[in-house]
């Protein structure tokens, strides 16, 4: 399977995984955190060894820009390791198994959030979430507003998980569309201790600047977490120029590469990237990155904890080796999600269909 994959791939594959937390109590964080971000440190350490087991040479972004345009050549087919959103997990769990390993990496940083208490606004929102189900808020005899409500009501009817609801959401809703959502459920829960979640705290400066000086990269991934195919040009430019020149003031770097929020892009997202000089642009597609590809939609694994469960419940080296050997993909197992977007100048609104929902709920709780 690897060999057909190389010869699908160009000569060489190039698999470039994603992470965004790795925590040292995988099953206390579990309790309060969003799943799919999390994976152990020790798995993230076996997902290293059982990478350079299944033939790969760990590269950099740079390194493997150069092989898929042809401007360098591989020996071997390569793996980078990247993380998105700059949690302090990655500094304090995952920068001291990449550094004794020799494993080179690149982190995406939403630069608004780096060096402050603030937390993204999924790890908001599911913390809020939650709270709301504990205290058994009934969403359409409260004042929550459309969109507040179009979260909620599949979550409290059972139709989804908290995580799967807030995934949609995410991707239907602006950004400043989930700030009012947060702050409906805030005024909800007004006599709650504990709004703003503990965990999901971000790195400072400070921590940045220590890995960049052991030869970690930094790329850009906006100023704000911000779904970029959401919003209009003008906040495009902003979004990617300014985090850019954030990093770029605060560490001895230049910063050549991009990761879309939720993994969507567009063609006006990429032409804003080669304007400012980016030389490539990652997304959330789990499909193969060929030679001669464009570099600003670059494929990646994105893995947590449970891609490396067996079926007894415990770490699966056969599995995981399956997952970076894309078995799955190449059996047609998998469902990748597109991330090429029709950029939208204006957010994508529930539209009235929070009433039709609120009814099915009073339906299914009147049987």
């Amino acid at each position: 399977m690897a060999t057909y994959r190389r010869g699908q791939s160009g000569g060489r594959r190039i698999l470039i995984v994603s992470y965004h937390r790795v925590v040292g109590d995988f099953t206390g964080e579990l309790q309060r955190s969003i799943p799919g971000l999390l994976i152990s440190q020790e798995t993230f350490r076996r997902h290293l060894e059982e990478a350079s087991a299944a033939g790969y040479a760990f590269a950099t972004m740079g390194e493997a820009v150069d092989v898929m345009t042809g401007a360098a050549v591989a020996k071997q087919d390569l793996c980078v390791v990247t993380f998105d959103d700059g949690y302090r997990d990655v500094y304090r769990y995952a920068y001291p198994v990449l550094k004794q390993m020799g494993v080179p990496a690149i982190v995406y940083l939403p630069t608004d959030f780096i060096g402050t208490n603030r937390r993204f606004n999924h790890d908001r929102l599911f913390h809020l979430v939650n709270r709301a189900k504990q205290r058994r808020i009934k969403p359409y005899f409260s004042s929550l507003t459309g969109p507040a409500l179009d979260l909620m009501v599949p979550i409290v009817s059972g139709r989804k998980t908290v995580s799967a609801a807030l995934d949609d959401f995410i991707g239907e809703h602006s950004a400043g569309e989930l700030v009012e959502v947060i702050g409906a459920l805030e005024k909800e829960l007004a006599d709650s201790t504990d709004l703003l979640p503990e965990q999901g705290d971000i790195m400072d400066w400070d921590e940045v600047r220590r890995m960049a000086q052991d030869g970690f990269e930094f790329g850009a991934h906006t100023l704000g977490h911000t779904v970029l195919t959401l919003e209009p040009r003008e906040v495009v430019e902003r979004e990617i120029l300014e985090s850019k020149l954030a990093i770029e003031r605060e560490v001895p770097i230049q910063v050549k590469d991009f990761a879309y929020c939720n993994g969507w892009y567009s063609d006006e997202i990429i032409s804003v990237l080669k304007q400012h000089g980016f030389r490539s642009g990652v997304t959330t597609e789990d499909f193969l990155n060929r030679i001669g590809g464009d570099p600003f939609t670059l494929k990646r694994k994105v893995l947590w904890e449970n891609f490396s469960i067996g079926a007894l419940g415990d770490y699966s080296s056969a599995l995981t080796g399956c997952q970076f050997d894309d078995c799955f993909g190449l059996l047609g197992m998998s469902h990748p999600v597109p991330g090429r977007r029709t950029h939208l100048s204006a957010p994508v609104v529930g539209g009235g269909n929070h009433l039709k929902a609120m009814l099915e709920l009073s339906t299914q709780e009147a049987t």
